[in-house]
């Protein structure tokens, strides 16, 4: 049954990711809100809106801020290596989960982003499905892991973890819709990101 809620536990609701981003916009009306409440707000057994919730903030203006995409990458990288090998809850340390985000901040980044949302609710539709089931679906979680762990390395380079962070939100949103283009989308997003180092160093 894990591989059922990890493709799609969510997949019923008509807007997701709008829902994802309004519990985060909730969650800004305080003056800081931690990493724990984000947890608490969704549950430790929901891994896809949990995988969502940083790759959408890393994909915000909130990733110009230093270290702010590497602790999202560490999330990202942690939950879904979890995902991965089919635990029924979600363990983060404690040293993430005291992590705060201002919550003027937050909510100014979500509203940035909710037209984003908004486009991909309305274009996800159950498609190419055999790329989000198993044994398929493993592949675009490993590859959701790696996107994590690459984070902390494009630190240097400012919003390039975004390009990243886009591929997991692809990635997160076919699991939740059952949509295997997303899939398709982040597996070419990644290719674009993979040679922005090459570029970097082409330029030195």
């Amino acid at each position: 049954m894990q591989d059922d809620a990890a493709s799609g536990d969510d997949s019923d609701n008509e807007r997701p990711v709008e829902r994802i981003v309004d519990d985060i916009d909730r969650l800004s009306s305080r003056g800081t809100f931690r990493v724990r409440d984000v947890v608490e707000e969704f549950g430790q057994a929901t891994f896809i809106p949990l995988l969502l919730v940083p790759a959408l903030l890393v994909v915000s203006p909130l990733s110009g801020i230093p270290l702010f995409s590497s602790l999202c990458g560490l999330s990202i990288a942690l939950i879904a290596s979890q995902l991965l090998i089919g635990r029924k809850r979600i363990w983060l340390p404690d040293f993430l989960l005291r992590q705060e985000v201002k919550g003027d901040k937050a909510h100014g980044a979500i509203a940035k982003i909710r037209k984003f949302a908004n486009f991909l609710d309305r274009h996800a539709h159950q498609r190419l499905s055999i790329l989000v089931r198993p044994p398929l679906n493993k592949v675009a979680q490993v590859m959701t892991m790696l996107c994590g762990l690459a984070m902390p390395f494009l630190e240097l380079l400012p919003f390039s973890s975004s390009i990243l962070g886009t591929a997991v939100v692809l990635f997160s949103v076919g699991f939740l819709t059952r949509d295997g283009v997303y899939v398709l989308l982040a597996v070419a997003v990644i290719a674009v990101a993979a040679m922005i180092p090459v570029f970097a160093v082409s330029q030195l």
